[in-house]
Formats: C-alpha cells, sequence, structure tokens
C-alpha cells in the first residue's frame, strides 16, 4: 500500500465534522504527547520477511550494520519492540510498519509530535476516498515545507515508540503548515491512523 502526501487545498478547522452516509465522522485529536511521535525520512525499504540471523544494532550509522539490523529485526505483529520509544532521534533507526512488516533504514528524526498541532480523519468531498490532515504548529511548519521542498518523491515515515505507523511519498513541496495524507484505507482506518499519529 502506498499513501500519498499531498498539499492540503483547504484549511479544516477543529471542530468541525463532515456527513458521510448519514454518520458524522467526529472532529480531529490533539497531539497528546509529542515525544513518542517522530518524523523520519526513509533511506531504505525492504519487503517484509521473518529474521534472518541474530538482531543487529538498531541505531547503527554504519550501513552494513543497519543491513545486519533490517535482516535481524523480527517485525511480527503483537511482538513488542525493545526500544518502544526509547530511541534516540538524533541516530538512524532500523523499525518495521505495525501492520505490514515492511522494514526501514530512518534516517535522524526533524519533527516531532509537539511540531503537530491536531489530527483528524474526513472524507475528500470530490474523490469519496479517506484521508488524514495533519496541521503543524507555526515552527513546525516552517520546518515541514522546508523538508518536502527538498524531498520531492521521497518518502517519510512518522514512527511512534520506535514503530512506523505511515511511511507516504511526498508529491510536492508542502507550504501552509496543512497537509493531507491519502492511500487505500477506509474511513475507520484513516480514524485509527489519525489516532495513532495523535499518540491516542
Amino acid at each position: 500500500m502506498r499513501i500519498l502526501l499531498l498539499a492540503a487545498v483547504a484549511v479544516l478547522a477543529t471542530g468541525c465534522s463532515a456527513e458521510v452516509a448519514g454518520h458524522a465522522v467526529p472532529a480531529g485529536f490533539v497531539v497528546k504527547d509529542g515525544t513518542v511521535l517522530r518524523f523520519r525520512p526513509v533511506l531504505l525499504e525492504a519487503p517484509p520477511g521473518p529474521a534472518a540471523g541474530p538482531a543487529g544494532e538498531r541505531q547503527s550509522t554504519d550501513s552494513a550494520a543497519q543491513q545486519a539490523a533490517v535482516q535481524g529485526f523480527d517485525c511480527a505483529q503483537g511482538k513488542p519492540d525493545p526500544l518502544d520509544g526509547r530511541d534516540d532521534p538524533a541516530l538512524p533507526l532500523v523499525s518495521c510498519d505495525r501492520a505490514q512488516g515492511t522494514k526501514y533504514v530512518l534516517g535522524p528524526g526533524f519533527l516531532s509530535g509537539a511540531d503537530v498541532s491536531w489530527v483528524d480523519a474526513a472524507v475528500d468531498p470530490r474523490t469519496g476516498s479517506s484521508m488524514i490532515n495533519l496541521s503543524f504548529t507555526a515552527k513546525g511548519a516552517k520546518t515541514w515545507a522546508e523538508w518536502t521542498g527538498q524531498n520531492v518523491g521521497k518518502q517519510v515515515a512518522m514512527v511512534l515508540k520506535s514503530r512506523v505507523l505511515t511511511a507516504p511519498i511526498v508529491q510536492s513541496a508542502i507550504s501552509g503548515g496543512e497537509t493531507q495524507i491519502s492511500g487505500k484505507f477506509t474511513l475507520p482506518e484513516a480514524r485509527q491512523l489519525a489516532k495513532d499519529i495523535a499518540g491516542g
């Protein structure tokens, strides 16, 4: 599943809701703990698979050690992560997608949950597809605009407690402090992802 980051065309106000097939979509989430969410660039993506070899150092700056950690890291769903949010944001991180088991080598964090003011799930009235909306603080919006402007076509991972929630592709430079994540997910899945991004 590929998820795309798109520049928002409209600012969504907290407290608003949209109607979908007779059901109201609840208002967005405020990020509860800015220390548990990190935005990290994706340096390498590897397909899901069982651990093949000993577990390696998941925060090494050495590319050979990173490759060994990818091979030895067990992404089994439901298995506790030994780092569980104790990763150093200044160092690379080997992690995986909690739902699909895709393995990643991620660069150092450049944004945290403290840079996000709120997150919500909605349905795009033009396409009928579900999406997640993120609103950044003034500081976060500036960093986000700079980073996306320099990384169009690349992936960014949103990491909660050392596990990748989503790793969308940046489609364009995103300024203005608002971002949409679109992809192949249902509204309940989008809402759960928004809740997870908010740390809830």
